[in-house]
């Protein structure tokens, strides 16, 4: 659903000409990826980073933990998911999410998953669910009060971490039985059915139903607190999967909040959480007064 190379170079573009900073350069150039190299030109200083955590024994387990520089002083804990179409992405592309909001006191997680076509659904989901177990025992365990987990994630990843959030058996299968303190989705493909989709029928194919994959579909009561955002120019998820979901939330009686950005599109949203451009959309607000509520 997402392609790098499209966003990210005149991004990387924009920011060479507008920062000049030979040095981050110099150590954004030993990133792996053009996407990479723009996260770490833009990524916010000043944070800890532990990255390459394994959360599992499979080569793709592995998570990055983004800390406040004064250190993790407790509170809630985000654990963000990131997009791709099931087929693309890593970590380090959106380190600027982690940087971003653990310069702002919050402890964020990125993990990886499998992707297409090594696995097909819901292999993507559970890879998401074991992260987030790990970080449930890791992070969010203590002698001290149990910290709250927020889930956060854009395009495929909102569709994962709505999955997370909104069907109790992926998390019950790796011994979790608390569900999300909250949900935030970045413009996910909440409601379309992606067991027909053209582009996706293959990933989905062993669905056992259509409603099986679909977030909108297991939408009941109890479901955590969800912001919702969405970019009004988004030519690649469309609106109606926001605006759905927040339907059937309500429905079923869920705290949910919906945000309609005009002159945003698919990618703009995210990228809106790094430093150049927060001027375009206070998404990067929302999402902390949002995690620090929970």
């Amino acid at each position: 659903m997402t392609t790098r190379k499209r966003w990210v170079l005149p991004a990387v573009a924009v920011l060479l000409a507008a920062t000049g900073g030979l040095f981050a350069v110099r150590q954004a150039l030993a990133l792996s990826s053009v996407a990479d190299l723009y996260s770490g030109l833009v990524a916010d200083r000043g944070v800890m980073v532990e990255r390459g955590v394994a959360f599992g024994a499979l080569a793709r387990d592995r998570l990055d933990i983004y800390r406040p520089a004064a250190g993790d002083r407790g509170g809630p804990i985000a654990m963000f998911i990131y997009g791709g179409g099931w087929r693309s992405g890593d970590r380090a592309t959106y380190g600027f999410v982690g940087a971003a909001l653990a310069a702002r006191g919050i402890t964020t997680v990125i993990a990886d998953y499998r992707l297409f076509p090594e696995v097909r659904f819901p292999a993507f989901v559970e890879d998401a669910a074991r992260a987030y177990a790990w970080v449930s025992t890791n992070l969010a365990t203590g002698a001290a009060k149990r910290r709250p987990i927020v889930l956060i994630g854009h395009s495929a990843g909102a569709y994962i971490a709505a999955m997370l959030a909104l069907d109790e058996r992926y998390l019950s299968a790796v011994g979790i039985v608390e569900r999300p303190a909250g949900l935030v989705g970045l413009a996910g493909p909440y409601a379309f059915d992606p067991t027909t989709f053209p582009t996706t029928a293959e990933i989905f194919k062993p669905a056992a139903s259509t409603d099986d994959a679909r977030p909108v579909a297991l939408v009941r009561p109890g479901a955590p607190r969800t912001l919702l955002m969405h970019g009004l120019t988004d030519e690649t998820v469309q609106l109606y999967n926001t605006r759905e979901l927040a339907t059937a939330l309500q429905a079923a009686g869920a705290d949910v909040r919906k945000i309609e950005y005009a002159g945003i599109g698919h990618m703009a949203l995210v990228l809106a959480i790094s430093r150049p451009f927060r001027w375009r959309a206070p998404v990067l607000r929302e999402l902390v007064e949002f995690v620090r509520s929970a």
